[in-house]
């Protein structure tokens, strides 16, 4: 793991952050007790009244937006591949070993397409971004879809981990550089025969037919040097982490200091087991060292604390999008 995350002393210390908070996960944890209205009110509250916010996200959130990886958006904008080759959602459609890189970059462009460079069918961002808009705030994630920058969150306020559907980087990584892949994109969705609708976006033509594959000559290429790329996603060692990534890490880190004794709250949304260690557990550490801290937690059926800040923690279980929009209908209190 050393190797892994020694190249920014941000996430590095957001990681052992993690991994000493880690051990409270086997030991007493409250699950809030107020009654859900009351809590509402309350996180509506504990936002005013912070010094600072800062935001931890996971895929729990953009699935509140609609951004869902089965169900209706995979089976209509992926019903080809589900008919060929048996996959049942997008997440286990980026690991199938597809029979060529046509094939491949094709599944690749739906995948980024409809996950990056469209508005989700909520606006659970952009409510987000109107409770925290006065507030000083910044935003960890581990998503990859680029749905806080798109809401109007401001991009230096921003830190995505685990990379970015909208960059390639180069395989066989020799220079730690992403390039923009907006435009093949939009090139690679043309070529599999997705039309523009009047709202500019890529959709199935009226006859549904579609290719699986894009041409050759359209497969993606490093504009340096002309060898192959992949999808900036961290899934291995081989993970770029960009000028870009480091910036955003040093901002973390900083934005973390500054704020190390002051009233904060540590506000965390659709955040699972998969990666606890980067935004639950440093969140409960810090609270935890932190007197003038609270956390607060909105996931559905994993919104818990460690008993130890369960007096200055708000947990709701629930649907995000459905609490953040009851929270912005709510009265502004003196």
């Amino acid at each position: 793991m050393k190797n892994f995350y020694e190249k920014s002393s941000g996430y590095r210390e957001t990681i052992q952050k993690g991994l000493k908070a880690a051990r409270y996960l086997g030991r007493k944890t409250s699950f809030g007790r107020s009654a859900k209205g009351q809590q509402i009110r309350d996180l509506k509250d504990a936002i005013k009244r912070a010094e600072a916010i800062v935001v931890g996200a996971g895929a729990g959130l953009s699935t509140s937006a609609g951004l869902t990886y089965s169900g209706e958006r995979f089976e209509r904008y992926f019903f080809d591949f589900a008919r060929a080759y048996g996959i049942r959602d997008m997440y286990s459609g980026g690991f199938y070993p597809f029979p060529d890189q046509e094939t491949f970059w094709g599944w690749w462009a739906r995948h980024i397409y409809y996950n990056r460079y469209i508005d989700p069918p909520k606006p659970v961002y952009k409510e987000l971004l109107s409770l925290l808009k006065e507030k000083d705030y910044f935003v960890i994630t581990t998503n990859v879809d680029h749905q806080f920058q798109r809401a109007g969150f401001d991009k230096e306020r921003l830190f995505y981990t685990q990379g970015d559907y909208g960059l390639f980087q180069k395989a066989a990584p020799d220079l730690p550089k992403t390039y923009d892949n907006e435009e093949w994109v939009r090139e690679a969705m043309k070529a599999q025969g997705f039309v523009r609708d009047v709202r500019g976006r890529w959709e199935i033509p009226e006859d549904g037919r579609l290719s699986m594959q894009i041409p050759p000559e359209l497969l993606p290429r490093c504009p340096d040097d002309g060898s192959e790329v992949t999808t900036n996603l961290r899934v291995d060692n081989s993970f770029v982490e960009d000028a870009g990534w480091h910036k955003a890490s040093e901002a973390y880190r900083e934005f973390l200091k500054n704020h190390e004794k002051t009233p904060v709250l540590f506000l965390e949304l659709g955040v699972g087991a998969n990666t606890p260690v980067i935004i639950k557990y440093p969140f409960w550490q810090m609270v935890m060292k932190n007197e003038k801290a609270a956390y607060a937690c909105i996931n559905y059926g994993e919104a818990f604390c460690p008993v130890e800040i369960e007096n200055r923690s708000i947990c709701i279980n629930g649907d995000i999008g459905e609490v953040l929009h009851q929270m912005t209908q709510l009265p502004v209190t003196p």
